[in-house]
């Protein structure tokens, strides 16, 4: 059987089709792993009461029941929803959005999909652009969205030592001004994998850059503001008419009902609607019919400030402290954890790869995430890329302090076999 170009770069191995994979058969062969690698929010009693009694209303009345489960979404979407969350946005911080400045998709991914190959790759001229990531390591899912080759572009960030065992990235905008032909920006807030959460001037910067090269401002706020609003520093909601902003259910505990929403320009949004409906024909019922109220009432943002961030943020800082007890006098570092629900570990010198670890991790029963996959566009030489991991803390407590105790006995071993 031949396939065509797309068949093989689609069908082809892939660093998050290895991560997806990974999760399911991890499980069925080891029901012990200990799951510190993919993104699965945590379990949050009081968010799950009020997505059950949701359900349970909706269930009760014949009417939303079969608008449920019996009819198709209009192509852009729910109106209502699409209604509800723009009224909220308005409300909030005063952005002047209607409905038609919104679009809902099958999960952010789809959308990246979309969006991506709506400003990159051939352009009609037979030039190339690139989607540009300002500052790598960025989400690992982007990697193989593009349908042409060289779709990715980034900048290889700047690295701050903080003490304390903590690091941080940030934007090189210098080489940034210089970066080729690029049809958009694109950055996630917070970072994932880093956790890392560009402040409101570097924000205005990237959008001014935008502006003057005529390109949009993709913002990934799926872990960000303003909900689920897992953010531990100051930091301000970005939107203006050249800024695509992509938000999603799932980190607020809905991740299987597969909801993302994109918020843009009337015009952007009609030509990512009728792209989308050729893709999926119509997105699915049960993400806007569960979260639709809590927009109206505003109860989402009390939600995530009093219940979601504070929760994250805890265990944050309690599994750096675990790692700081366990990795003692090793080189490493921790970048500053400033949202979302992952910690980002860089060893330095590491004498193996970030491959090579996550494949001895995985025998002792940890999954993680090796680092080289996050580094979409950037050197594949640079060293820093094969000394870092992606560490989720979202899951059992228990479960992942005994991860990172296994991770540090790892890494030690490495580090003793010089």
């Amino acid at each position: 059987m031949k396939l065509s170009a797309f068949g093989n770069k689609f069908a082809g191995e892939s660093g998050i089709v290895e991560l997806m994979d990974d999760l399911s058969s991890a499980l069925k062969d080891n029901p012990d792993m200990i799951f510190m690698g993919g993104g699965n929010p945590a379990r949050l009693p009081v968010i799950e009461t009020v997505f059950q009694q949701r359900l349970e209303a909706i269930l009760a009345d014949p009417t939303q029941r079969h608008e449920l489960f019996g009819v198709y979404q209009a192509p852009q979407g729910d109106r209502r929803f699409r209604q509800q969350l723009a009224g909220f946005l308005n409300r909030q911080f005063n952005w002047e959005l209607s409905a038609d400045n919104i679009a809902i998709s099958n999960g952010s991914q789809s959308a990246f999909f979309v969006l991506y190959n709506m400003f990159a790759g051939v352009m009609p001229d037979g030039s190339r652009r690139s989607i540009h990531l300002p500052l790598a390591p960025e989400y690992i899912g982007y990697g193989d969205i593009g349908l042409s080759d060289h779709f990715f572009t980034a900048t290889q960030p700047s690295i701050e030592l903080l003490g304390d065992h903590l690091f941080k990235y940030h934007v090189d905008f210098s080489h940034l001004a210089a970066a080729g032909e690029i049809g958009a920006l694109c950055v996630s807030r917070p970072t994932n994998p880093t956790g890392n959460v560009l402040t409101d001037a570097e924000m205005t910067h990237l959008d001014d850059i935008a502006r003057e090269r005529d390109i949009p401002l993709i913002v990934d706020g799926a872990y960000g503001l303003p909900f689920p609003s897992i953010v531990f520093t100051d930091a301000t909601p970005h939107w203006n008419d050249n800024t695509i902003l992509t938000l999603s259910l799932s980190k607020l505990g809905l991740p299987g009902v597969r909801t993302g929403i994109v918020i843009a320009r009337d015009d952007i949004i009609r030509a990512f609607t009728s792209a989308n409906t050729i893709v999926s024909l119509a997105c699915g019922n049960l993400g806007p019919a569960l979260a639709g109220a809590l927009f109206d009432s505003g109860e989402i943002l009390s939600l995530s400030r009093d219940c979601i961030a504070p929760h994250y943020r805890e265990r944050s800082q309690q599994t750096v402290q675990w790692f700081r007890e366990q990795l003692g006098d090793l080189p490493y570092h921790i970048h500053k954890p400033e949202g979302a629900i992952f910690l980002w570990l860089w060893f330095e010198d590491l004498p193996i790869t970030s491959q090579e670890l996550y494949q001895r991790l995985k025998r002792r029963g940890v999954l993680v995430v090796p680092g080289h996959n996050f580094f979409v566009g950037i050197d594949p030489d640079w060293p820093h890329r094969h000394q870092c991991l992606r560490v989720s803390y979202a899951q059992d407590p228990e479960a992942v302090r005994r991860g990172v105790a296994i991770i540090a006995e790892e890494v030690a071993r490495a580090y003793q076999a010089i």
